[in-house]
């Protein structure tokens, strides 16, 4: 069974940066995708970006475009989320998610696995 642990999330003032980690464990990710979600108070869950496991093959919301940026550890079995020129509007908890396929796709119920999230805060 897959499991997935985020960190890395806190208070930034806007401008800042931030990188996520997820570490997996008890699988092999081969032929996963996984993804970054967040969801803000009283908001639904929104998409991040998405990552073929194994090819790297990138996609990200427009959102987030330009300001982020999604990899993996193959090695360390860890999945990255690069965060840059933070913004309030970002503050939200951040999710990983995996999927047992390796298409990408930005719809949360398509992802089988989440992690419990880590809290990111912007600060105007």
């Amino acid at each position: 069974q897959v499991h997935l642990e985020e960190s890395g999330g806190g208070l930034v003032q806007a401008g800042g940066s931030l990188r996520l980690s997820c570490a997996v464990s008890g699988h092999t990710l081969d032929p996963y995708s996984m993804a970054w979600f967040r969801q803000a108070p009283g908001k639904e869950r929104e998409f991040v970006a998405a990552i073929r496991w194994m090819a790297g093959i990138t996609f990200y919301a427009d959102s987030m475009k330009g300001r982020s940026t999604i990899s993996r550890d193959n090695a360390q079995n860890t999945l990255y989320l690069q965060m840059n020129t933070l913004k309030p509007e970002d503050t939200a908890v951040y999710y990983c998610a995996a999927r047992r396929s390796p298409w990408l796709t930005s719809m949360a119920e398509h992802f089988d696995l989440w992690g419990q999230g880590t809290q990111v805060t912007v600060s105007a």
